[in-house]
């Protein structure tokens, strides 16, 4: 038995990641002399199957600001935000929300799909349950990377629609930025407008400041949810 483990302690230590085999006559000669008999060479090859590297592993996203091999500088050109690599995927969120103009608070949770149309523009399928029950927002957005603007419509399925446009903005750390403000429009008698702040921290998870105005007043919090790529699903 010791002589089969050490055996393949050694050719894993000098080649952890080949795969070690052992032929039968081999496995057989090693049991003899240790006498484990059969059982050694079975043990043996359960030790082999365990050595082999495992590669289906997801890819997580990267991200977007290059290496420069050195500290960053402030005349250090920031790279235009690619939007196809950070967005397209399916994101999963949680949202906490107070009584509104828009339902009771509680808690929302649901998926995002980000999915390209065509050149600038983009499709996005949200499927959620709040405080109200099961619902579904649709966004078209449009994304001007070299004028670093974006515009997206918004059709939610508890009867309502607007229209925001928006900036999109970064710094040398690798933190994006991206604020949308929205065309008034009408719910329940009230007139409303809202406002987000998406700061995309990192290649796999964003945070949406939101704040809501009603009938020409201040805009007020409404949460501050976070949406997480899902690196197996966005593959």
């Amino acid at each position: 038995m010791k002589l089969v483990l050490c055996s393949v302690s050694l050719a894993l230590a000098v080649a952890p990641f080949t795969t070690v085999r052992l032929s039968a006559r081999q496995s057989s000669a090693h049991a003899d002399r240790s006498g484990g008999g059969k059982a050694d060479t079975t043990y043996a090859a359960t030790l082999v199957q365990d050595a082999q590297p495992q590669t289906d592993n997801p890819q997580l996203p990267k991200g977007q600001m290059p290496d420069l091999g050195r500290p960053t500088k402030g005349e250090d050109e920031l790279p235009p935000f690619n939007f196809d690599d950070y967005f397209v995927g399916k994101w999963t969120f949680e949202w906490d929300v107070p009584e509104g103009p828009l339902g009771p608070s509680g808690r929302i949770t649901g998926t995002t799909v980000y999915k390209p149309i065509d050149g600038r523009f983009y499709d996005a399928h949200t499927n959620a349950t709040g405080p109200w029950g099961a619902f579904a927002l649709h966004e078209v957005i449009g994304y001007h990377k070299e004028n670093k603007t974006i515009a997206r419509q918004t059709v939610d399925s508890r009867g309502f629609s607007f229209l925001q446009i928006g900036t999109v903005g970064g710094d040398l750390g690798g933190i994006f930025n991206i604020y949308l403000e929205s065309s008034p429009f009408t719910y329940h008698g009230k007139t409303i407008r809202i406002k987000h702040a998406m700061r995309l921290l990192s290649p796999y998870n964003y945070k949406v400041g939101t704040s809501v105005s009603v009938d020409g007043g201040p805009f007020s919090n409404y949460g501050n949810p976070w949406w997480r790529k899902d690196a197996a699903a966005s593959k």
